[in-house]
This record gives C-alpha cells, structure tokens and sequence, in this order.
C-alpha cells in the first residue's frame, strides 16, 4: 500500500449507506478522482461531468463488490485548468468488512465530540492499543459544534479516516448541531446521505441497521434558528419512509442473512424532555411502535446527553414505548491543561453486547452489558 498523497487531507472514510459505502476523500486542493474496485470504475461526477470545485470528494460503490475485492484503488488528477497536461496519480488501499461470523466484533462510538477532535481520535485507538482489531466505526452526532465554516465537512471525514485510515467501514448519524451554521444545507453534498436524505438503512455484513435524523430538539419556531428550520415537515417525510422500510413486501432485516437489527441515532427518541426540548411526542411514539412492532431491533445507540447510561424497555427514561435497550455514550471534558473525552467501545458475541466507557487516555471509566 503507498504512502498517502500530499494532495489528501486525510485518509478515506468509507461510509455505509443502504446497499453501497461512499469512499470520501478531504483533499487539499481542486482535482478530479474516481475509483477503482475489482475491474470497475466509479467516479465523483454530476451528470457525466467529473466534479472539482468541492474539496470533499464522495466516490459511491457497491458493498458487495468492495467486500469481495478487498482493497480500492483511487486515481486522481490535476487541476489548475482544462487545457493542462493530466497527471493522473494513484493510492491504493486495503479493505476488510464487517465479518459477522467471528466470535466477537468490536466497534467504537463517538458522539458529543464537538471541540475535542484530537482527543476523540485517541480514544477510537483503544482497540488496537489493547491488541484487538476494530471491525467499524460510529459517529453518532455532533462532532463538531455546527457547520458555519466549510472546513466543518473536512474535519468529519478527518476524524473517520485517521481513526479508519480507509481500511474498515463506518456509520454516521447526523446530530443536532450538525443541522446548524452557514454551511449545513450542504450536508448532502459533502456528508453521507442517500437521495439527499440524511437518514438511510445500511449492511455491514450480517448486520443491518437503520440511521435516524431525529433533526433539531427545539421547535422549529425557536428564536436561536432564526425562522430557517423545517424539521417537523422533515421527520414528517422521514416517517413515511420508515414506514416504507419495515412495511416493504420483503424488507430485508428479515433476510435470513441479518443477525443482528441496530438503530443509529443522536437523540435517544423514546425519553421524555422538559419544555422547550418536548417536540413532537406522538411522532417518537409512532417510530418507536413501528420499530418494536415491525424491526425489533437488538439494540439502539444513542448521544446527545454528554454522558453515559444504558436504558432498558420501561425504565425511567422510557416515555415512548422504547423497542429495544438504548445505550448512549460520548463526553467531551475540559481539564486543566487541555480536554479529555470519553466515547464508546462495544464489543458484540451472540447475544451479548459489552460496552466499556473509555477516554483518551485509555482508562475505563465504567462498563455495562446487556442480552437479546
């Protein structure tokens, strides 16, 4: 495998969204690139033009595909004008997907990182500091404060793919704060989504999940939006295409090659909140019915409390018919002399999900397990 190219900010981060993973590239500055996977190329184009102009390049592939051939090729080259000389320059890299039939798969969860990106990125280490291979990564919302500069976009897939360096898939939820600032109706255009929606199903091997946008926790007539907010039309539209998932005529989390249903969202929507964050109650209690009726789902990973807590089916924060446990995780900390934070390790076997609370100096802070 080369060295990454000068021209990279940083590694890939290959998101999995429904049946594909879009390979997405931070570049320093304007080139055009496509990818190679087996003996197909799939490039970052609009209607046939390859793109240049966004310095974060998304390259869409079948899973399947990228599963079975393993490792990616991306070519990319030079800009300054249309009448230059290419200079076509490649990087290659390995891939390995979500392999449900080992013994254990170990994932990691960040949420709530906001402004403690170099710490979060430590903290995802601690599989590999103790030896063991992380097989995906989540970034569950919020890691960074709102998008009111473009650089917002980059320094996601910069988190991704110095923790992944490209080599295994990771999943992103949207979180509150990332529906905010100058730049956040972009989000399509530069961060996963799937026909311009920021909420999707996805396959990683044998598990099959869903990403939810549970979208802004205030009303959307709240003065700190500025009268610029549409959510409840936008979880309007997400819950009729929620109901078109679990009401196909063979939705596939029951095919039999789904072992585990997971549900991705920044906001834990079955718990209650104090006025003005109690937004649309009845459309959570719909979602959650349709969930534990139609997916029953193992398990939900969830953020957006800056702390951490596994809530079963009827415990205190259940207000909404809650279809599974519901583990929420990530903190970020100032200290003295810097910031720590404190994410997510889990670790699935059987029917056994183990989560230990670590930070980013690879001290466990708290553990919890829970059965299905």
């Amino acid at each position: 495998m080369g060295n990454l190219p000068e021209i990279f900010e940083s590694y890939p981060a290959i998101y999995a969204v429904g049946k594909n993973y879009i390979i997405t590239v931070p570049v320093k500055s304007r080139c055009y690139m496509w990818a190679k996977v087996g003996d197909k190329m799939y490039y970052d184009e609009s209607n046939g033009t390859l793109r240049k102009l966004r310095l974060v390049h998304k390259i869409e592939v079948p899973a399947e595909e990228l599963d079975a051939a393993k490792e990616y090729t991306l070519y990319f080259r030079n800009y300054s004008s249309d009448k230059d000389e290419p200079v076509v320059s490649e990087f290659t890299s390995a891939f390995r997907s979500v392999d449900t039939d080992k013994e254990k798969i170990n994932f990691y969860q960040l949420a709530d990182v906001h402004s403690a990106a170099k710490e979060a990125i430590v903290t995802a280490g601690y599989f590999e500091k103790i030896g063991e291979d992380m097989d995906f990564l989540v970034l569950n919302g919020d890691i960074f404060n709102d998008g009111n500069e473009i650089w917002w976009f980059t320094m996601h897939h910069k988190v991704a793919g110095d923790i992944t360096r490209g080599e295994i898939p990771t999943v992103h939820a949207r979180g509150n704060h990332d529906t905010r600032g100058e730049y956040a109706e972009y989000f399509s255009d530069y961060m996963p989504s799937e026909n311009g929606n920021s909420y999707y199903t996805f396959r990683l091997g044998g598990i099959w999940g869903l990403c939810m946008d549970a979208g802004e926790d205030k009303p959307d007539d709240h003065e700190e939006y500025n009268y610029a907010n549409i959510f409840d039309r936008f979880r309007e539209n997400e819950t009729k295409w929620l109901e078109s998932v679990v009401n196909a005529e063979n939705p596939e989390y029951l095919d039999e090659s789904v072992k585990y249903r997971i549900v991705l969202c920044h906001a834990p929507f079955a718990r209650k909140h104090k006025p003005p964050f109690d937004i649309d109650e009845e459309r959570f209690t719909y979602w959650n019915k349709l969930l534990r009726e139609k997916v029953k789902p193992q398990f939900m990973l969830n953020g957006h409390f800056h702390t951490f807590y596994v809530s079963m089916p009827g415990d205190e924060y259940d207000a909404f018919g809650q279809p599974c446990p519901s583990l929420v995780g990530g903190k970020a900390e100032k200290i003295e002399g810097g910031k720590i934070y404190t994410g997510s390790a889990y670790t699935l076997s059987g029917n056994k999900l183990s989560v230990k609370y670590t930070d980013n100096n690879f001290e466990v802070k708290g553990e919890a397990e829970i059965e299905f």
